[in-house]
């Protein structure tokens, strides 16, 4: 077990003259007393360490933020902030493994990236609703959901190399048939869409399809591994807000 990261607050603090040069915003438009300038301003909080990494109170906006890249969640309840802590706490575990092991023999090429992003423009059902396939309308679902292209494509780089880590390690033996493809795409996709919608057909959809539930089986698959990984570790939350019931399955959940 790793010595903890001695956090007791749980918030990183700058004097506000720190954050005025690091920022570099414009002059006040009046002089600021001497208090006001020592006075200590909460930049982010951290609710979260995993093995001496942290997780950010931001990082849990930026994964509920993400959550809309799913095609998984269109009709589902919104990621909460909680199931975000989960999945990060996840993606942080394996993301270390993969840092000790090979790291060139899952990262994704450029080719691989922009692929997937295409599909996402054409498959995901608000991009269906939304029209994505054009720049513009790309764009302006982006910025509805407070989201860049550049964070979309590093979202989808490290999605990929998890996904290749995880596939490497555990898709041994996993095999997914033509009819479960099936039954995924007639009950799950295509009540997401609405009446008058372009709906994909089947063998469009069907290599995403295979991989979501490929993903759905190897998640029951390392989610031992994930909990022994905890066990070995040290994950420590530091929100009481955010503790998980059953802690010792929190590596678990999507990925």
């Amino acid at each position: 077990m790793r010595a903890r990261l001695p956090i007791r607050t749980g918030v990183l603090l700058l004097p506000a003259s720190v954050c005025l040069l690091c920022f570099a915003g414009p002059a006040p438009a009046r002089p600021q007393s001497e208090a006001a300038l020592s006075a200590p301003v909460v930049l982010d909080r951290v609710v979260a360490v995993v093995n001496q990494r942290v997780i950010l109170a931001s990082d849990l906006d930026d994964e509920v933020r993400l959550s809309v890249l799913d095609p998984g969640s269109a009709g589902l309840s919104p990621l909460t902030r909680r199931k975000a802590l989960e999945q990060l706490i996840s993606r942080s575990l394996i993301e270390q493994q993969i840092r000790q092991e090979d790291e060139q023999s899952v990262e994704p090429t450029q080719v691989e990236i922009d692929a997937r992003l295409a599909e996402l423009r054409k498959e995901l059902p608000i991009c269906v609703h939304q029209q994505c396939a054009t720049d513009a309308s790309w764009q302006q679902m982006l910025a509805a959901h407070n989201l860049t292209p550049q964070r979309v494509v590093a979202y989808l780089r490290y999605r990929l190399e998890i996904l290749r880590f995880i596939e490497q390690r555990f898709r041994s033996g996993i095999r997914i048939s033509p009819e479960q493809v099936a039954d995924y795409y007639n009950k799950t996709l295509l009540p997401q869409y609405r009446a008058g919608d372009t709906v994909p057909t089947l063998q469009q959809v069907a290599p995403r399809i295979e991989e979501i539930l490929l993903e759905q089986q190897v998640n029951v698959l390392f989610d031992n591994w994930l909990t022994n990984l905890r066990q070995q570790g040290d994950v420590e939350i530091l929100d009481p807000a955010l503790e998980m019931q059953g802690q010792s399955n929190a590596g678990g959940g999507s990925l």
